[in-house]
């Protein structure tokens, strides 16, 4: 019997280093030990993200403009020279139970941000929880926020569960 998937999705937004990438990281990893297949996407707007090493062969393809497809055993990594949309990354995924973004703020997503030290208020108008850690007043979130503890990974993934996006 073929599996069925939850295609479920969520957003995380947050300033540089306020620990957006350590809290996927950490959700990825409890998602998948308890057998769910877990994408992430990670948006990068400012063009900084570098895939192989200047030299390689992928490096080399990837120069001439074209799209590459690296195949090995164990993974397929694709070179893409246009940017893609998230309706596109998810037909490429095709079969997942969690999608987590990073970043795209402009995507119709639930959408939890992160803060740790100060908050910036101009998330609050595509935010639906906050995760914040003891450096931030919980008082300063607006009431129509959820708010969640940073260092609680469990308690996020029961908010994605009951707020994620059946995509």
């Amino acid at each position: 019997m073929k599996k069925i998937f939850k295609k479920h999705a969520v957003a995380f937004s947050g300033p540089s280093n306020s620990g957006k990438t350590t809290l996927i990281v950490k959700v990825s990893n409890i998602l998948q030990d308890r057998g769910y297949k877990v994408c992430i996407v990670k948006h990068d707007p400012k063009d900084k993200a570098r895939f192989d090493t200047p030299g390689k062969d992928s490096d080399k393809f990837t120069q001439t403009g074209a799209d590459v497809a690296v195949v090995s055993p164990n993974r397929t990594t694709l070179f893409k020279q246009d940017t893609s949309s998230i309706d596109e990354i998810i037909k490429m995924f095709d079969e997942f139970d969690y999608l987590l973004v990073e970043g795209l703020k402009t995507l119709p997503l639930p959408r939890i941000s992160i803060f740790r030290n100060s908050l910036d208020e101009s998330y609050f108008k595509v935010t639906n929880a906050i995760a914040f850690d003891s450096s931030i007043n919980s008082n300063d979130i607006p009431n129509n926020i959820d708010k969640l503890d940073l260092n609680n990974p469990e308690q996020i993934i029961d908010w994605i569960e009951k707020n994620s996006k059946r995509v």
